[in-house]
Order: C-alpha cells, then sequence, then structure tokens
C-alpha cells in the first residue's frame, strides 16, 4: 500500500531542489485545473526552477493560463511544453517581473509577442519599436482603446520581448539597455505624435524638436528611469515666435502627460524636463538661439556636462540636428573653463554628501563605488580629452570607456575591471526594476527579494550571499579606480591647456616650447617626435602626458634638459609595462618626474643608472627617507647574497644608488612646492621653522643614515671575505664631523675615525692586524671605481692626523687623549658619534670622549683663545685663491664654518653643566644655547637662518651641477636652477645673491660678539 506521507515528502523534496521556497503554495498550483494539460510534462518543472523566483513564475503561469479562454489556454501550455525558446523566454520573465505578470493577466493575448524567435527578433532598434507601438495605438489591437492606454499597453508589450532577451541572455546589459532607450525615443515619438493629432493647429504652428538626455540620450536608459528630455522650437512659416514658442509648449507638456500619467493601465515613466537652461524655473521650450545664448552665458559646469549626451531623440530631425551641432563646440571646450575639473569633483562629492545616511549602504547609483562613480570618471576624462579626440566622444558609458583605453587615457586593465563591474552593477539595478517596475537604485532588503536577486544574477548556491559578495567585490573596485582617474592630477593640468596646446602640431609645438623658455626648439621637437610618433599605445599615452609636462619642465630653470632627461628614462623604461601607466594613473608621479629631471643633473644621473626608481615618484609615501635601521636590514641582506666583496658592495651601491635619489626627489619636490621668496618662520627658541628648514633637517638625516648603511655593509662583506662571520676583534665606526652630526650634504665627505678592541683570546697583534686590514679594505672596497656618486672616507681627524695609525684600540685612545689631546680634537670629537660596526664598543668610546668635549670645569682663557687663533687662521689660509669671502658657504663671511665654530665654543664652555648642548647636532645646539639663554633668541635665529641657506646653497649647487661645491655657480642656466631651488623665479637670481650676502652679513656680526667677543 502507498505511504502517502513519503509521497508527500518525496514532491516537497523535489520542489526544493528545483528552488521553490512556498512549497505547499507550489505543489498546489501546480495542481490547478488551468495546468492540467502540462501536469505531468517534466520540462515544466525544470524550466520553472530556472527562473529567478519559481514561485514567482509558476503563479504568473498560472494566472496567465486562467485568464486565456479554453482553446488559447490549450495552445499556451501545448507552445510552453513543446517549445523550449518560448517556454524560457515566457517563464524567464514571469519569474523575474511581477509587474510583467500582471500585465500578461490582464493583457493575455500578449503572451503571444514572445513566439517570434528569428534573428531579426534579436536586437530591434528604434524603427522596430516604433512599427510595433503603431500598429497598438493606430492599428486593429488599439482601435478601441484611447490613445494614451493604448500606447501604455503596446508600451509594456515591447517591454516583454527586451524582458524576455534580457533574462534568457540574448542580450547583454548594454544591449538592453540600448533598446530600452530606443523603446523610449519610439515611445516619445509616438505620444508627440498623438499630441500633434489632439492639437493640429499647434502642429502647424511650429517646428518642435525633442533631445534626449542622460541616459537615454546615451542610449543607456534602464527598466524605469527619467527620460530626460530638452525642448527646443522654432517658428513655422509666418507665424510669429511667441506664439509658435506657446503653441510647442503645448505640445510639450502634453507629450509629458502622455507619458508620465497614470491610468488603470499604470504609467510608461516620467518624462524630465528639468536639465533645460534655467532648469525648473526657465521656460518649458525655448529656441535655438535662446539657448546658445544661455549656454554661451550663463550655463555652470554640470550642464556642459550633461549635454554630452544629447542626442537628435523626437520631432523635427532638422531642427534637433541642428541644436546638438550648436552645442557640441560648448561641450567640448568646457574643461577650459576655469576650476572645471574642481567643480566636476565637488558635483560628485555633493551627490554622495546628499544620500541618506540609511540609505548609503544599499545605494548601487549615487554611493561611493556604484554607477555615478564610474560614469563621472568617464565623463571627466572625455569632457577633457575629448577636445582634441574625437574618438572619446560618445555619449554611452562603456563606448566612451572602450575608447578611452583604446587611446591610451585609461590603462586597459583598469577599463576592464571598471566595465566589468559597470555591467554586473547595471545588471543588478535591472533585476531590481524588472520586478516591480518601479523606479529605484537600492538594494532590496527583504531576504527573499535578495535570494531572487541572487538567482536572476545567476548564483544559485546561496544566492544572497554570493551575490553580497560580488556586489561588494566590484564596488571597491569601482571606488579604487574612480579615486584613482576621477582625482588623477594629470587632468586638472591638462584642462588648463588650450586645445592647441593640449595636442600640439610641429608649428605650435615650436611656437610653444620658445614661449616656455626652451633655448632650443628644434632639439626639443626632435624629442617630442621620439617620444610621440606613431600609432602605439606608449605613443599615445605619450602624446597625453606631453603637453602638460613641457609646462612642468617650462617652470624650470633648463627646461631643455628636463625634456632630454625625460627621453633618456623613456627609452630606459620603455618597454616596462608600469612606467607610463604610472605617469598616467598614480598620484603626482607626471609632475614629480618633470620636477626632478629639469632640477639639474645630480638626481637625473642617479635615476638614469636606476631607472625603476621612477616608482617612488608615485606617492608620498615612496618620498619618505627610510629609517637606518631598515637600510641596514636590507644592505646587509644584499651582503649576504654575493660571494664576494665587490659584487656585494656592487649591491649596497645599488641600494645606496636608490636612496640618494629619493631623498633628492624628496628635496627637489619640497622646494618647488615652496612659494617663490617664501619667508622663514621663527620659532619660540629662536630658530627658524618651515619647510625649508624640516627639508635640511630631513636632507641632513637621510644622508647621514644612507652612508651609515652603506658603512655597515661593505664592512659586513669585507669581514665575510677574510675572516667569516666575526673579526678576532671588535670595530667600530665612529662618525665625525657633518657624518656624527647628521648633518652631510650630497656632496660631503664621511669623516670617521676607526677604534678596535681585541676579543678574549687574541693577542694583540693579531687584534690589531685584522682591524688594519679590515680598515683598509673597507676603504677600498668603498674606492672601487664606479659612476654612482663617491662615499669618500676620510679619517684624517684621528689622533697624530694622517701621521697616526690609521686604527687604535679603545685603550690606545685613551691613552693619546690623556696625554696629547690638543683643543682642536675636543672640538672635533663633539660631532663623534658612532654609526657601524659593534654598537658596545662604540658606546664605550663615547663614554671615554664625553669628559674630553663637555670638560667639567669648563673651557678656559688659554683654550678659548686657541680656539679664536685657529679659527683666525683657518679664515685666512683656507679659504680658495679668488674666492669671494662674501659668496662661500663654508669658510666665507657668515657661512657654516662661522655658525659651526660658534656653537662649538659654547658647547665646549657650558656643554659639562647644559645638558642640552651635549649634542653632535649644529642646529639642536643653538636651541640649547638660546634656550639656556647662552645667546640671544635674536642672534641664534639669525645664526640659525645663516646656517640653513648656506646648507641649501650646498645641497643645491650639488643638485644642479652634479658636483659638490661651496660657491654660486658663474654659468647663467647653473645660476638659475640654483635659484629656483632656493624658491627664486626666473629672472630673479641677483636677488638670491643680495639675499644670500644680507642673511651671512648680519650672522658674522653675531659671530663677531659672541665667538671673538667683540
Amino acid at each position: 500500500m502507498a505511504n502517502p506521507q513519503g509521497g508527500r515528502r518525496s514532491t516537497v523534496t523535489r520542489l526544493v531542489r528545483h528552488g521553490f521556497t512556498d512549497t505547499a503554495a507550489a505543489d498546489r498550483l501546480l495542481a490547478a485545473p488551468a495546468l492540467a494539460a502540462a501536469q505531468s510534462d517534466p520540462v515544466l518543472l525544470d524550466a520553472l526552477g530556472a527562473t529567478a523566483d519559481p514561485d514567482q513564475a509558476l503563479l504568473g503561469l498560472v494566472r496567465l493560463a486562467e485568464a486565456l479562454p479554453d482553446d488559447q489556454r490549450g495552445v499556451l501550455l501545448d507552445t510552453v511544453t513543446s517549445a523550449k525558446p518560448l517556454r524560457d523566454r515566457l517563464l524567464g520573465v514571469l519569474g523575474a517581473s511581477e509587474a510583467l505578470a500582471d500585465h500578461l493577466a490582464r493583457h493575455p493575448d500578449d503572451w503571444e509577442s514572445l513566439v517570434t524567435y528569428e534573428s531579426a527578433d534579436l536586437h530591434p532598434a528604434t524603427g522596430e519599436f516604433e512599427q510595433a507601438l503603431a500598429e497598438g495605438v493606430w492599428g486593429e489591437r488599439g482601435a478601441a482603446l484611447p490613445r494614451p492606454d493604448a500606447l501604455r499597453i503596446a508600451y509594456r508589450r515591447a517591454m516583454l520581448g527586451i524582458a524576455a532577451r534580457d533574462v534568457c541572455g540574448t542580450t547583454d546589459v548594454a544591449e538592453t539597455a540600448a533598446e530600452l532607450a530606443d523603446l523610449a525615443t519610439a515611445t516619445v515619438r509616438a505620444a508627440l505624435e498623438i499630441a500633434a493629432e489632439e492639437a493640429p493647429e499647434d502642429s502647424s504652428a511650429c517646428r518642435l524638436a525633442v533631445i534626449g538626455m542622460g541616459k537615454c540620450g546615451g542610449r543607456e536608459l534602464n527598466y524605469v528611469s527619467d527620460v530626460d528630455v530638452i525642448f527646443v522650437a522654432e517658428a513655422r512659416g509666418d507665424t510669429d515666435e511667441g506664439k509658435a514658442l506657446q503653441a510647442a509648449t503645448r505640445l510639450a507638456a502634453r507629450l509629458m502627460r502622455l507619458c508620465s500619467d497614470t491610468t488603470a493601465e499604470g504609467t510608461i515613466w516620467q518624462v524630465d524636463a528639468n536639465l533645460r537652461p534655467e532648469g525648473r524655473n526657465g521656460p518649458l521650450v525655448r529656441t535655438l538661439s535662446s539657448h546658445l545664448a544661455y549656454y554661451q552665458r550663463w550655463a555652470k559646469t554640470w550642464e556642459f556636462q550633461a549635454l554630452l549626451k544629447a542626442r537628435p531623440m523626437a520631432g523635427d530631425t532638422e531642427l534637433g540636428k541642428a541644436y546638438v551641432d550648436a552645442v557640441e563646440p560648448l561641450v567640448w571646450h568646457a574643461a577650459e573653463r576655469e576650476n572645471f575639473v574642481t567643480d566636476v569633483q565637488q558635483m560628485r562629492r555633493r551627490v554622495v554628501d546628499n544620500i541618506p545616511a540609511a540609505q548609503l549602504e544599499r545605494e548601487l547609483k549615487l554611493g561611493p563605488g556604484g554607477l555615478r562613480d564610474v560614469e563621472f570618471a568617464v565623463q571627466l576624462l572625455q569632457l577633457v580629452h575629448g577636445r582634441g579626440d574625437e574618438s572619446l566622444r560618445s555619449g554611452t558609458t562603456l563606448v566612451a570607456l572602450e575608447a578611452l583605453a583604446a587611446g591610451g587615457y585609461v590603462g586597459r586593465t583598469d577599463a576592464a575591471s571598471l566595465d566589468e563591474a559597470y555591467r554586473f552593477l547595471r545588471s543588478m539595478e535591472h533585476a531590481i526594476q524588472l520586478q516591480k517596475l518601479r523606479r529605484t537604485h537600492l538594494m532590496p532588503e527583504s531576504a527573499s527579494e535578495v535570494r531572487r536577486l541572487g538567482r536572476s544574477m545567476g548564483f544559485r548556491g546561496d544566492p544572497a550571499t554570493e551575490l553580497r559578495r560580488a556586489w561588494r567585490r566590484h564596488a571597491r573596485e569601482v571606488r579604487r579606480l574612480h579615486e584613482k582617474l576621477f582625482y588623477r592630477p594629470l587632468l586638472d593640468a591638462v584642462a588648463r591647456l588650450t586645445p592647441g596646446e593640449a595636442h600640439l602640431t610641429a608649428a605650435a609645438a615650436s611656437q610653444r616650447l620658445e614661449a616656455l623658455g626652451y633655448a632650443d626648439p628644434a632639439a626639443a621637437l626632435r624629442h617630442l617626435e621620439a617620444l610621440a610618433s606613431g600609432m602605439s599605445r606608449k605613443a599615445a599615452i605619450q602624446r597625453t602626458l606631453l603637453p602638460v609636462m613641457l609646462g612642468w619642465f617650462g617652470d624650470s630653470a633648463d627646461p631643455d634638459a628636463g625634456l632630454f632627461n625625460f627621453r633618456q628614462v623613456s627609452d630606459a623604461l620603455g618597454k616596462t609595462p608600469w612606467y607610463l601607466r604610472l605617469l598616467r594613473d598614480e598620484g603626482a608621479a607626471a609632475e614629480n618626474l618633470a620636477r626632478v629631471l629639469s632640477a639639474g643633473r645630480f638626481a637625473p644621473d642617479l635615476l638614469l643608472r636606476a631607472p625603476e626608481a621612477v616608482a617612488l615618484l608615485g606617492d608620498e609615501q615612496g618620498l619618505r627617507a627610510r629609517s637606518r635601521a631598515a637600510l641596514e636590514q636590507e644592505v646587509m641582506a644584499a651582503v649576504g647574497r654575493h660571494p664576494d666583496p665587490e659584487s656585494a658592495v656592487a649591491a649596497v651601491r645599488g641600494v645606496r644608488r636608490r636612496e640618494l635619489f629619493r631623498s633628492a626627489a624628496a628635496d627637489i619636490i619640497q622646494a618647488y612646492g615652496q612659494p617663490v621668496g617664501a619667508v622663514p618662520e621663527q620659532t619660540g627658541t629662536g630658530l627658524v621653522s618651515g619647510p625649508a628648514a624640516t627639508a635640511v633637517d630631513r636632507t641632513g638625516d637621510a644622508i647621514s643614515d644612507i652612508n651609515a648603511a652603506t658603512i655597515a655593509g661593505a664592512l659586513r662583506a669585507a669581514v665575510r671575505a677574510r675572516w667569516g662571520d666575526e673579526l678576532p676583534t671588535r670595530f667600530a665606526v665612529i662618525g665625525m664631523g657633518r657624518f656624527g652630526g647628521h648633518e652631510l650634504g650630497y656632496g660631503s665627505d664621511a669623516d670617521v675615525l676607526f677604534v678596535h678592541e681585541p676579543r678574549e683570546g687574541v693577542a694583540d697583534e693579531e687584534a690589531a692586524q685584522a682591524a688594519f686590514a679590515v680598515a683598509n679594505e673597507l676603504r677600498r672596497l668603498l674606492q672601487l671605481p664606479t659612476a654612482d656618486p663617491p662615499l669618500l672616507i676620510d679619517a684624517d681627524l684621528r689622533p697624530e692626523g694622517k701621521s697616526g695609525p690609521l686604527v687604535r684600540t679603545l685603550a690606545s685612545y685613551a691613552a693619546y687623549y690623556r696625554r696629547w689631546s690638543l683643543v682642536w680634537e675636543s672640538q672635533a670629537l663633539l660631532r663623534a658619534e658612532p654609526v657601524a660596526g659593534d654598537e658596545g664598543l662604540g658606546r664605550r668610546f663615547v663614554e671615554l670622549i664625553d669628559p674630553l668635549r663637555y670638560p667639567a670645569s669648563g673651557l678656559g682663557a688659554d683654550g678659548v683663545r686657541d680656539i679664536r687663533r685657529l679659527k683666525a687662521r683657518m679664515e685666512a689660509e683656507r679659504l680658495p685663491r679668488g674666492a669671494d669671502p662674501t659668496l662661500h658657504a663654508k669658510l666665507g663671511r657668515g657661512g657654516l664654518s662661522d655658525v659651526e665654530w660658534t656653537v662649538q665654543l659654547l658647547q665646549l664652555r657650558h656643554g659639562h653643566e647644559v645638558a642640552g648642548l651635549r649634542t653632535t647636532r649644529t642646529r639642536a645646539a643653538l636651541a640649547a644655547a638660546a634656550e639656556a639663554e647662552l645667546l640671544a633668541a635674536e642672534d641664534a635665529q639669525v645664526l640659525d637662518e645663516a646656517w640653513l641657506l648656506a646648507t641649501r646653497v650646498r645641497n643645491a649647487v650639488m643638485l644642479v651641477r652634479g658636483r659638490p661645491g661651496d660657491t654660486f655657480p658663474a654659468e647663467g642656466r647653473e645660476l638659475a636652477g640654483v635659484g629656483r631651488y632656493l624658491g627664486y623665479g626666473p629672472g630673479h637670481a641677483g636677488e638670491l645673491i643680495e639675499d644670500y650676502r644680507r642673511t651671512t652679513r648680519r650672522a658674522r656680526g653675531v659671530v663677531e660678539r659672541v665667538f671673538y667677543e667683540g
């Protein structure tokens, strides 16, 4: 005997397996008399299970079958069970759209519109839709109906076919959107025809054109969306213009009501004319000349952005085309408006800010990572670059995105990601709207609706979870790329160029190069030709970059060198896929590179030795100096990977080269970012503050750390080559002078002392030999011939100078300093600081020398006289012959030596009792002296300002000339380069010289009073 309970469980299991959620209702509906002819056919259940919502699809099928007469019901069910294309289309629509199921229940004969399945039916355009609507309104179907209702029914009937192709995958989301826009176009034309029928006198009085805007204009319409339009009219014949506009306004208003009014047959959609001049406050209809007058005088940036999608849609074809032809030049010159890019960016931010907080996380369209992010980014790129590139002038987002990628304005990977995400989000939006044919862009909250949406998007395992995961992934990618493209610094710079500047012809380029200050325009043109000629993607991106970069090069003292260096770097990296993409897309990379390449020889020479360092210019983090610990870790790892000391030190030099470039690039970029002639600020301690002071301190720290790490790496290589992991004696390198003071410049030598201490059980002679050998090997390795900036090791500040041993034990240093130390050696030790080698030994050396450099009794009168005598002798003997003492940054009047000796004298005299003076850094000691009132705050500021300026001059000379120097360059371009680095614009190098003389003269006055005591 059969088990009814078991049969029931089997039925429930089968229904659940096919995706039904209300199995009781489904079981009852499947047994409905209206489906009697199809109940036993297994394909029906499979087909229902393939829909977005099997429960809804089954209910819709039963309602449709019940609405049909018996004979037609049989035809329906027979066709459903035997014809797979129709079955998939009909059930797919019923499962995806409750609203279209309602339509079929009211107009059951319309199911037959889904029967046709031929190639001609796959992609209907406006003409096919016009024909279908005409048959529904003026043909036999609409004969007994009021025209507006007939139009609504015919519109829904046409939408059935679009939805069927959509849910069955016959069309993709872009084709569906285009079909919806074409159906909207046909509908507006039909509505205008109905309005003209109702008021023939109005129709004969005017020519009226309807311009499609927004998504309809771009042929990317949603299932339910406002159809944005603009109306333009002209008088017909002898009609008075005023009367013609009144007639056109009545026609336009009637057209809008026909589409927007709600009757028993529902509504079609709202026709929105608020994009017209003055919005809802302006006249509904204007003449062409009135439109143009408004756009030329009053229009805001967003109005030109909206006009990008304008296309003639209905009405007078000739007038519509004339309107679009007239406004098109205005659209493609809108980017030249002041603050254009900023205005568009602010408008997008306002859209996000106006989203209710409760909806922000559900917004598919307006929220961050939504459709608007894609559309705004694409439109901004179009408006900026489309002025000279007509291939970008499409009103359709995905077509424009493809053109942007083809032209090199957007990376192909980025474009593909945006395309995929946009299609996904539009598919979600379509599926949400299709369900009830309501205008919404919000993710549904109901679990059943989210499940249906997930199934409609093809997710079957856990539809809701899978949908949310995919949505979040696409939204994150959209937001990332929106931020990258929409806020691209290059955009604003390109927008500020005129079309002729942005797309250079040879003649225009030559004139512009001369205007920008290029000394050899012919050579510059050759570089441009080499970089940008041809049809390659590389050339296309260069054509986008170069017009802007020419201006940045032109802002420097040597534009020709900047362009030449750019060509060299581009040639070196031309086949590297990330290089041009970095310049086009990432942060301020292009402008940073232009500044660096045109600021002198030092940084470009480093970059050409390691072109991949361009990647550092893409973001702020890339330009931040790395810590000494991080550098040492990298250097030691590099040494460990190489078997011989020479190759190990070559790898260490590679790290140094990159880090020197990082420091120089940061220095140049910061300097170029300062206002011309920026005035130093004063801190409470009397020291100078502000970006320039910060840059000097940062550069000194960075170069000192780079050189310390380099020496540590070379020391490891020297030890490992002969002794393995451990030297027989502890060995430390002590930084002296500017090295110990963290004040190295780009061209500074590294002053050092070497100290060692035998390990337990090692004979003194063996330890001494090992220490001497490793010191010499260290110096040899660092002096190997190389094209990199040299790191010269100078050990002449050791006891007995060049005559003394290169390396001493700690005990030997102690004995020497106890018996023989002179006051100048105590002064030199003020800057001593361990920089490499054994840390414990370095600390003990510092403990040894502290009593010498900060003597408990201070510096006696004899010591003070010795210091002053040494300083006077140095001024007399060491200044180069013929050098101008007012312009020598190191030894000249009020220069580095004057300031440093003054500070060091204060340290020797008061360092024991003033803790702040116990520092190797000049500026820190100067601040401590002011704080302890050993120096007036005004005097401290004067000395600090001079020291900073002299240091910046030395750094500038090295950056510009590529070799160290203590005086201003004599050659005009080099002097201009130094001036530009220091904040002096073209033609103001003379002011720099005068400012330097005035600053150092004041400093020398303080030195005379404080150091020489008058």
